[in-house]
């Protein structure tokens, strides 16, 4: 074993204390999962979606737009969220609380059905049309007992054009009003300009926005509970105003690019042996921002 490796963890989450005393490789795999961080405006959207979850039936049901940029976290609340309510199978069949779907990249009536089906792990004829689509979607949203329907990418409504988008609009609205449960929008910025092209859509969506990170005590907040949470022997010190300055700069501001760049910086602090992030395992990390990536990219189309 090596010198730090028996040395003082309390610097870490009690779980994180384990890990950092496995081998180099097995670390290393651990760093890179994914990683639930309970920051104040996460854990508020998760509240927010509990509360929606637990809403009695009415005819007007209250629904939910989670907008942000992209790779700004807005999936991962949403698993979260998800894995807190998991389907479960009983005698009767499955139970489905949380449907969880992705918004079909150019949206028609037909592909958005068919999209649902999928996402319950439905059977279906390939050749289905619109109203058995339809049919068979609604009546199976009943009989799993979903309690929520999310729809991820809601900003591909946008693709839509002229009356394609208006009838896409309105099976929103048919939805809401025939299973009286929530719905829950998962997109950027586009997403809330199109429930914005509907008066009607517009008032049934609350919207709840992710924004960019700016330096300041939340994001120093964010910063230690990253240096908390991976299994690194020694103290890294990432949640002053200097180092959370450099490292929202660096990653653009949003919680998936900084998440990427802290991920490879403590890849590289294990492997090197610093066992701590700091500005030499942030310089040798394996991780190119946003911006320096299209830059490349599209260096390399010329």
């Amino acid at each position: 074993m090596e010198d730090n490796e028996t040395g003082d963890l309390s610097h870490l989450h009690p779980v994180s204390r384990e890990l950092a005393k496995l081998p180099t490789e097995e670390r290393v795999r651990r760093i890179r999962a994914d990683r639930w961080i309970g920051y104040p405006k996460a854990l508020d959207a998760v509240a927010r979606l509990e509360i929606l979850f637990s809403w009695p039936k009415k005819q007007r049901m209250p629904n939910l737009l989670l907008v942000g940029p992209t790779n700004n976290g807005k999936t991962m609340i949403v698993e979260r969220f998800h894995r807190m309510h998991p389907p479960v199978t009983g005698p009767d069949g499955e139970n489905i609380p949380v449907v969880c779907m992705q918004m079909p990249s150019e949206p028609s009536e037909l592909r958005f059905y068919t999209a649902l089906l999928n996402a319950m792990g439905a059977p279906f004829r390939s050749n289905l049309r619109l109203p058995e689509a339809e049919r068979l979607a609604l009546s199976l949203l009943r009989e799993v007992e979903a309690r929520m329907l999310v729809i991820d990418e809601f900003h591909n409504v946008l693709a839509g054009h002229g009356e394609k988008r208006r009838e896409f609009l309105n099976l929103l609205r048919y939805l809401g009003n025939e299973l009286r449960i929530p719905l829950v929008g998962v997109g950027t910025r586009e997403a809330y300009l199109a429930v914005r092209s509907d008066d009607q859509l517009e008032n049934r969506f609350e919207p709840f926005i992710l924004p960019l990170w700016e330096v300041g005590l939340e994001a120093r907040s964010l910063l230690a509970s990253f240096a908390a949470a991976f299994p690194l022997r020694l103290p890294s010190v990432i949640e002053t105003e200097d180092m959370a300055r450099y490292l929202l700069a660096r990653s653009e501001g949003t919680i998936g690019e900084l998440a990427h760049l802290l991920t490879a910086a403590a890849v590289a602090a294990v492997e090197t042996g610093e066992e701590r992030i700091n500005h030499r395992t942030l310089t040798r990390a394996d991780y190119i921002g946003p911006s320096e990536r299209r830059r490349l990219f599209e260096k390399q189309l010329q």
